[in-house]
């Protein structure tokens, strides 16, 4: 692995990052092409239906004849929406492909690389493969373990509690704007019934040029209510609400015929079935799920192990009122790859879960 081969690998990982939030079920994918030490083409996946990065960059390109591409994703052999990549890339007359890692999805997953060699084409994988593989963790999940990658959010004062008397918002103006840049970059967000009915909640992004996510609804007994910004919103068939299978009927058809989507699933935990929901979403096609549930739903995904980041915003307050932020998380769990970061007078804690 050459100085240069990392330099333009990491161009297609901020290609395919422009992305983020936009192609599930796809994963995102960025493309370079270079010939004698010059990029002349690159382009990333904007979409599913919409050409892949492959394409996008060898058309830029024009004539490609002895370049080297460069993709974070191994090239697909299957049909789709779009035809194979690898076709394009043969057709195009590129000499070498440089692979940061294999693509996990069963109709690929090493047949892009074989197929490559077979052409003639001399194939490198392995460039920046940890970079990559934290880009696509969610379409990872999603195609490996059936259920999206969820990163926790949580706000709390530094003794751990998730309110404060006569204050609606623990977090300052950066930490909000960072939560709406995350809404922005992830494909679905995900609250608890106690945040729509204490809250009201939009789920929407204002605070950083964007679109807006699936908003994901976890209320067992349908009671959230038909006036709620989720339900009135210009657009209520992106709300999906998650109820149980015995929920009350009236509420259940007075939601539908506003408009949302309803899922049951049954119940567990004094609550529904998380698993079970985030199951539902994978077969759906969301690949990254952002919860700004409360203490309750963050909780369980922690305690059932469903969640695979943690984000923990810390407001300079003693004295909190409310449940602790992780309520019934009796074990210890060790963060991984934490970071820390000033957001104006929060603190923001990040870290890995799990194994």
């Amino acid at each position: 692995m050459s100085e240069s081969d990392t330099t333009y690998m990491r161009r297609a990982l901020r290609l395919a990052a422009r992305a983020a939030g936009r192609t599930s079920p796809n994963p995102l994918v960025g493309a370079v092409v270079v010939r004698d030490g010059r990029v002349i083409g690159e382009g990333y996946h904007h979409a599913a239906g919409e050409p892949h990065a492959e394409v996008n960059a060898l058309e830029k390109a024009g004539d490609a004849r002895g370049a080297t591409l460069y993709v974070n994703l191994e090239p697909c052999t299957h049909h789709g929406r779009t035809p194979p990549c690898v076709d394009a890339i043969k057709e195009a007359g590129i000499t070498r492909v440089v692979v940061a890692m294999r693509d996990v999805d069963p109709r690929t997953d090493g047949k892009g690389i074989r197929a490559l060699r077979a052409a003639g084409i001399a194939v490198e994988e392995g460039v920046l493969r940890e970079d990559a593989e934290r880009l696509n963790a969610g379409f990872v999940s999603r195609i490996t373990r059936g259920r999206p990658f969820v990163l926790v959010k949580l706000a709390a004062t530094v003794d751990g509690r998730v309110a404060v008397k006569g204050r609606r918002y623990l977090s300052g103006k950066p930490a909000l704007r960072e939560v709406h840049r995350l809404r922005n970059r992830f494909d679905a967000v995900l609250v608890g019934i106690g945040t729509v009915l204490a809250d009201d909640p939009a789920l929407t992004v204002r605070e950083v040029k964007g679109r807006d996510p699936l908003r994901v609804i976890v209320d067992a007994d349908a009671r959230t209510p038909p006036a709620a910004k989720v339900v009135r919103a210009k657009d209520p068939q992106h709300t999906v609400i998650f109820v149980a299978r015995d929920a009350d009927v009236r509420r259940t058809n007075r939601l539908r015929e506003a408009g949302v989507l309803l899922a049951t699933v049954p119940r567990a935990d004094g609550g529904l079935d998380l698993g079970a929901a985030l199951r539902w979403l994978g077969e759906h096609g969301v690949n990254t799920v952002l919860s700004e549930a409360g203490p309750h739903v963050a909780g369980t995904l922690v305690r059932s192990r469903l969640a695979d980041r943690l984000l923990l915003l810390l407001s300079p307050i003693a004295g909190g009122d409310g449940p602790p932020a992780l309520e019934g998380v009796a074990s210890a769990s060790e963060l991984r790859d934490v970071r820390v970061r000033r957001l104006g007078d929060d603190l923001a804690i990040e870290g890995s879960l799990g194994a």
